[in-house]
C-alpha cells in the first residue's frame, strides 16, 4: 500500500477549494459530516447509504430538516428499501407489516429527508448523481463494518459474503462510477488497525491495487483519539485516497490537554453504577476460584496493606483509602485505579492494561465491558441515614438536628452515631432516606469512597467528539441505541485533523473549540 515517502513531497499537495458535497457510505450518524461541520466547512450532506433505524434517525435529526412524505405503501417500500432493526440483517416483510403505521411513516420520512439510498447491496453508482466536478469536490467515506477484522470477532476477514466484505461492494460502485466518468476526487476509508495486520494485508493490498487501478494515490496511517485531545484509547486505521497525483501528510499529533474526569458528568444515576448484586456476584466467583485454586482471588495481596479490601468495585474499609484494584492478566496480578481512570469491568483477569489513567478503552457498541472510577457522589444525607436507620438509633419520626463531621472528641476518642443526633417525638415530617425531606447537614466529603460505574450516553457521545448541543437532539434514545451509535462511530477531532490538512487551515484551534463544548 502507498504510505507517505520522501517522493510524495515531490508533488502537489492536495487541497480543497471548492464547495464540498459529501457521500457517506455505512454513514452512521455522520460523524465525517459533522467533523467538517465543526472546521466550518462549505460542505452539503449530499448522499447517505446507511440502512439501521436508530442511526437514520439520529443523522435525520443532527444534519437534516425532518420532513413528511407521501407513500402509498409504507410497508412494501420500506422492505424494497432494505431497512435493518440491528444492522445486522434486513428487517423481513412480516416485521415491517407488525410495525405501527406511525413507525413507519417516521422511518419513511427519516430515509427521504437524509438522502438516504439505505441499501448498499442495491446501491448503484449512477444513485450517487455526481455531477459537476468542476464546481464541487465530492468526499466519498466508507467506513465498512469491522465486525469480520476485530480482535472481538469471528475473524472472517475481507471475503465475500462476510460483513466485512461489504468493502468490495464499494468497489463494484466505484467500478460503475467510472464508466460514467463520474469518480469523487477524495476517498475517505475508516476501520479497526487489524485491517493492516499479517492475516489480513493480501486483501488490503488487493484493495490499495484496485484504487491505484482506479487512478487513486492513496495514503494509509493509524490514529488514536488520545493524540487529539479525546481521552480515549480508540487506535483507528484510516486511508486517504486522492484522484490523480497529489500528496497528503496526516495530521499532526495535538498536545493533551484533557483527562477522562474533564469529560464526566457531575450528577449521573445510580443505574450507571455497578450493583450490590453485581460486587457480590464478584466476590463469590473469586471464593470459588480460591478454592479452585485458579483466577484472581479478590482479597489484600498483603493483610497489612493500605489496599485493603478494593478489588472489585468499592474502596477499602478505612477512611483514607482512594483507589480500587482492579485484577488483570500480568506477573502482577492488579492494577490500580483511582478517581476519573477507565477501567475493564468485564472479565478484568483475563485482559492486560485493564487501568488507563485519565483516559477510557475504546467505546464499542455495548457498554458492559468498560467502567470509571469515581467519587461516591451519592447523596451523603441519605447515605447517612440509611445508616442511622439501618444502626436502629433512629426510629419513625425522629429528626437529625446536628451536623455530622468527622471531627473527633475533645478525649481524642472517635465520635458515634449518638453524638450526631438529637430526637424530636415528631414535630418535624417523619424521616424518610429522601434528601430532599432530612434535616441533616452535609458533612464532610474529603474521604469520599471510590465506586465504579459505566459511562453515561452523554459522556460516551464526549468522548466521541460530540458536542451537547448536538447529542441533546437524540437524548431521548434509548441507552442501549445510543451505546450502540456511538460505539460503531469515528471520533470527530480525529477527522477533523483529517480534513484540516485537505482544507489547509488551522484546524487544531477548531479541535479545541469543538471538545467539551
Amino acid at each position: 500500500m502507498k504510505q507517505s515517502s520522501i517522493f510524495d513531497f515531490m508533488l502537489e499537495k492536495k487541497l480543497i477549494k471548492k464547495p464540498i458535497r459529501i457521500i457517506e457510505l455505512f454513514g452512521g450518524y455522520g460523524s465525517q459530516y459533522m467533523a467538517l461541520k465543526y472546521l466550518g466547512a462549505n460542505v452539503e450532506s449530499y448522499k447517505l447509504v446507511e440502512w439501521e433505524v436508530a442511526a437514520i434517525e439520529a443523522y435525520t435529526r443532527f444534519h437534516h430538516e425532518y420532513k413528511h412524505f407521501e407513500c402509498d405503501d409504507l410497508t412494501s417500500a420500506l422492505y424494497n428499501l432494505g431497512i435493518s432493526n440491528d444492522g445486522k440483517v434486513p428487517m423481513t416483510l412480516q416485521q415491517i407489516e407488525r410495525k405501527s403505521d406511525e413507525w413507519k411513516q417516521k422511518v419513511y420520512n427519516n430515509i427521504r429527508s437524509s438522502n438516504n439510498l439505505v441499501n448498499i447491496l442495491t446501491t448503484k453508482g449512477k444513485d450517487l448523481e455526481i455531477v459537476e466536478k468542476d464546481k464541487y469536490e465530492y468526499i466519498m467515506t466508507y467506513s465498512f463494518p469491522c465486525q469480520d477484522l476485530s480482535l472481538a470477532g469471528k475473524g472472517a476477514g475481507l471475503g465475500e459474503g462476510t460483513r466485512s466484505g461489504l468493502l468490495w461492494q464499494v468497489e463494484r460502485i466505484l467500478l460503475e462510477l467510472k464508466d460514467l466518468n463520474e469518480l469523487p476526487q477524495i476517498l475517505l476509508m475508516e476501520n479497526v488497525p487489524m485491517i493492516l495486520s499479517p492475516k489480513y494485508k493480501d486483501d488490503f493490498a488487493k484493495w490499495d491495487l484496485a484504487l491505484s487501478k482506479l487512478g487513486y494515490k492513496s495514503y494509509v496511517k493509524n490514529l488514536i483519539a488520545t493524540d487529539y485531545l479525546i481521552p480515549q484509547i480508540r487506535n483507528r486505521t484510516f486511508m486517504i485516497s486522492i484522484l490523480g497525483e497529489y500528496s497528503y501528510a496526516f495530521p499532526n499529533k495535538l498536545k493533551k490537554e484533557y483527562i477522562l474526569k474533564d469529560f464526566l458528568e457531575n450528577n449521573v444515576d445510580e443505574k450507571y453504577f455497578l450493583s450490590d448484586k453485581m460486587v457480590k456476584f464478584f466476590e463469590e466467583n473469586s471464593r470459588a476460584n480460591e478454592i479452585k485454586g485458579n483466577g484472581f482471588r479478590f482479597k489484600p495481596h498483603d493483610e497489612n496493606s493500605k489496599y485493603s479490601y478494593t478489588i472489585t468495585t468499592r474502596a477499602g474499609g478505612r477512611k483514607d483509602d482512594n483507589f480500587i484494584i482492579i485484577p488483570e492478566k500480568t506477573k502482577k496480578g492488579y492494577a490500580i485505579a483511582e478517581d476519573g481512570d477507565g477501567v475493564y469491568i468485564n472479565r478484568p483477569h483475563q485482559k492486560r492494561g485493564v487501568v488507563q489513567k485519565g483516559a477510557i478503552q475504546t467505546i464499542k457498541t455495548q457498554p458492559n465491558d468498560i467502567g470509571v472510577v469515581v467519587k461516591d457522589t451519592r447523596n451523603l444525607k441519605e447515605k447517612l441515614c440509611d445508616e442511622l436507620i439501618e444502626s436502629g438509633i433512629l426510629k419513625d419520626g425522629d429528626v437529625i438536628s446536628h451536623n455530622y463531621t468527622n471531627s473527633a472528641k475533645k478525649d481524642n476518642s472517635r465520635l458515634s452515631l449518638e453524638d450526631f443526633i438529637e430526637t424530636t417525638d415528631g414535630t418535624f415530617p417523619t424521616l424518610t432516606t429522601r434528601g430532599d425531606t432530612l434535616g441533616v447537614a452535609v458533612f464532610s466529603t474529603e474521604k469520599q469512597k471510590q465506586r465504579i460505574r459505566k459511562l453515561t450516553p452523554r459522556e460516551v457521545f464526549r468522548l466521541m467528539g460530540v458536542k451537547d448541543r448536538d447529542y441533546s437532539k437524540i437524548a431521548d434514545f434509548s441507552d442501549s441505541s445510543l451505546y450502540k451509535l456511538a460505539g460503531n462511530s469515528i471520533v470527530i477531532q480525529v477527522l477533523m485533523g483529517i480534513f484540516g490538512e485537505l482544507l489547509g487551515i488551522d484546524y487544531k484551534k477548531k479541535i479545541k473549540e469543538s471538545v467539551r463544548t
